[in-house]
């Protein structure tokens, strides 16, 4: 017999309840056991019902989504899949539940098309799959620092633990980095190693396109190198950290200039737009042996066979360990296929990677 993974809907509106179970019910190893308009029932559920994961509304009257996630992840951690729309006020307040400790999002339904709904069940059904087998690390502090405006947050000094002081900015090094699920909170974690004077790096990130504005701005705030959403064509430079935009894959280019970025809205790869393995791909063919491969928690195989590329080129290549991931997926197949050189938990990677950058 298989055992369903049993899900809890936590949204305002009758309308998404009933279209979400449907959805959700219509995969043969989930099930809807119940449904919640607001955070006070919720809770009454989650005693009684015991799911093995929550999707729940950002937006809801009363105790918005956040609060009640918050409360959760002190009391009573779960894995949770949070349901947004996909605007630029909604992705802030989302970035700031996957702070909190949701484990991924998914937009609302757009309901057009029936393709697309097939499309959206689909994707649904895999993000609940991946939160119930993730690692959900419970809160014991009070309140997370999300609420705090970037501007009056004290950007972090590198410590010795963490960043050479002498390292050469103009070593000819280049840092590519690939994550999804879980993805985010592991990236700020990584930058937040990593020193202003740092190589470039180059990340891809599994985002819809109205988010990575917004997260390039937040970890922007936080971290010491600056970061910004790429828009193309930008020249790759020491001490700046270029996140592909959510609806162009992002490559790396070699002009008359030197390095530059370059954006593509070539068909999704692996299912996605941006990818992984693009990204990888550019480096392994333009910087060969520079560059220094970076593959983090996430969902799939994205970025596997580009980081086997980069290896094969002479990169030297870093895949994040088991026990550290939200969900080991897209570090595990590149350690599988030999992609990986070293493995390491993500407390220490920025640490090993600009150990490998010459001084």
């Amino acid at each position: 017999m298989m055992t369903k993974t049993r899900v809890l809907i936590v949204d305002d509106s009758a309308l998404m309840r009933g279209l979400l179970s449907a959805m959700i019910n219509g995969v043969a190893d989930l099930e809807v056991v119940g449904a919640a308009p607001d955070a006070q029932t919720a809770r009454e559920l989650i005693k009684t019902l015991n799911p093995d994961v929550l999707t729940l509304d950002v937006h809801m009257p009363g105790m918005d989504g956040l609060e009640f996630l918050d409360r959760l992840m002190r009391l009573r951690p779960m894995p949770v899949v949070m349901v947004s729309s996909y605007t630029n006020a909604t992705s802030e307040t989302t970035l700031k539940a996957l702070e909190l400790g949701a484990v991924d999002f998914i937009g609302k339904p757009r309901t057009d098309a029936a393709q697309t709904m097939e499309l959206y069940a689909e994707e649904l059904a895999e993000k609940i799959r991946a939160a119930r087998t993730a690692r959900v690390r419970g809160r014991s502090f009070p309140h997370s620092t999300s609420s705090v405006p970037p501007a009056q947050r004290t950007v972090p000094v590198s410590t010795s633990s963490h960043a050479p002081a002498g390292m050469a900015s103009g070593s000819g090094k280049i840092i590519f980095l690939g994550a999804s699920t879980g993805g985010t909170e592991a990236i700020k974690e990584f930058l937040l190693g990593i020193p202003a004077n740092c190589p470039p790096i180059l990340i891809v990130q599994h985002m819809p396109e109205t988010f990575t504005s917004s997260f390039a701005r937040r970890l922007d705030g936080l971290c010491a190198p600056r970061v910004i959403e790429a828009q193309g064509n930008e020249r790759v430079e020491a001490g700046t950290v270029y996140i592909a935009p959510g609806h162009s894959h992002m490559l790396i280019r070699r002009t008359g200039a030197g390095l530059v970025t370059e954006l593509s809205a070539a068909e999704p790869v692996n299912r996605h737009r941006p990818s992984v393995d693009v990204l990888f791909d550019s480096a392994a063919q333009v910087v060969g042996r520079q560059a220094i491969g970076v593959i983090l928690t996430g969902m799939g195989k994205d970025g596997a066979q580009g980081m086997l590329r980069m290896r094969q080129a002479g990169a030297k290549t870093f895949g994040q360990d088991e026990a550290s991931c939200v969900v080991y997926g897209m570090p595990r197949e590149a350690f599988l296929i030999g992609a990986v050189e070293e493995q390491c938990a993500l407390d220490d990677m920025a640490r090993r990677v600009i150990a490998a950058v010459p001084r």
